[in-house]
């Protein structure tokens, strides 16, 4: 009976010890065993034999990543066709069971890689725009461009005026061969449109605003205050003279009625 009971305990063991637990630990000795005769057990030391170095620890190591394949765009993650690694929680909770994304199987890469090679190769209605262009045409559509016309720019705009305007001001670099202007020359001030293609798919108008143009020195804001405030003085002197004139008159006229 105690022998049964101690096989039966042994054999529950060996089973517990052949399933991989959650965190592993892989030592190896720092002393090598020799080698034993055929059919006799290793002669182990005492106390170096005992000693053991570690090799791998998972507890303390990062957890890989789930490589992934998105269908979609997601925000701050990536694109369709881009390959992505995420925690395995969110790869097998929400990515995969939504159809956010797939596994990284040599189909899905083949197909996605066909798109993309139509995205660069195909015709205009076979092209999708990419999650860059589509972040750039959100951010296009709320801008606005305000240019200040030189007193000696005698010529038209050309694009390489608003291109490097839309560095400077926006961030944008557009080729001019992606940038659109009116077909009526611009020279005077006023309001404008020019229109943007991204990626050769969609193209957005941006508002542009001519004003002229005003030195930004001091010098210069000092002579534009004065003028303001020399032209603000006429004006009241002007309206000071008017009322004056307004009450002669009426006073002339009320002596006239008494006489």
């Amino acid at each position: 009976m105690w022998r049964s009971g101690r096989r039966v305990v042994q054999c529950v063991s060996r089973c517990f010890s052949v399933t991989a637990p959650q965190n592993s630990i892989v030592v190896e000795r720092c002393w090598k065993v020799p080698l034993s005769k055929i059919g006799k057990p290793p002669k182990l030391h005492p106390r170096r034999h005992k000693i053991y170095k570690l090799v791998y620890d998972s507890k303390h190591y990062p957890t890989p990543k789930m490589e992934l394949l998105l269908t979609q765009t997601v925000p701050r993650l990536g694109g369709r066709g881009d390959t992505v690694f995420v925690k395995k929680s969110i790869g097998r909770n929400k990515l995969l069971p939504q159809g956010l994304a797939v596994y990284p199987s040599p189909e899905n890469k083949h197909m996605f890689a066909e798109e993309l090679r139509l995205l660069r190769e195909g015709g205009p209605g076979e092209r999708i725009q990419t999650r860059t262009g589509q972040l750039t045409i959100e951010f296009i559509k709320e801008a606005k461009l305000v240019i200040q016309m030189l007193p000696y720019d005698k010529c038209d705009f050309t694009k390489e005026i608003v291109c490097r305007q839309l560095l400077k001001q926006l961030g944008l670099v557009v080729p001019p061969h992606a940038l659109t202007l009116p077909d009526e020359p611009i020279k005077d001030v006023g309001e404008y449109w020019c229109e943007i293609t991204v990626n050769g798919i969609d193209t957005v108008q941006v508002p542009m605003l001519l004003l002229p143009y005003e030195r930004p020195s001091a010098s210069y804001q000092w002579l534009l205050e004065s003028q303001r405030e020399e032209l603000a003085a006429a004006d009241t002197s002007v309206d000071l003279v008017e009322t004056a004139v307004t009450d002669d008159t009426g006073r002339k006229s009320s002596q006239r009625r008494s006489e």
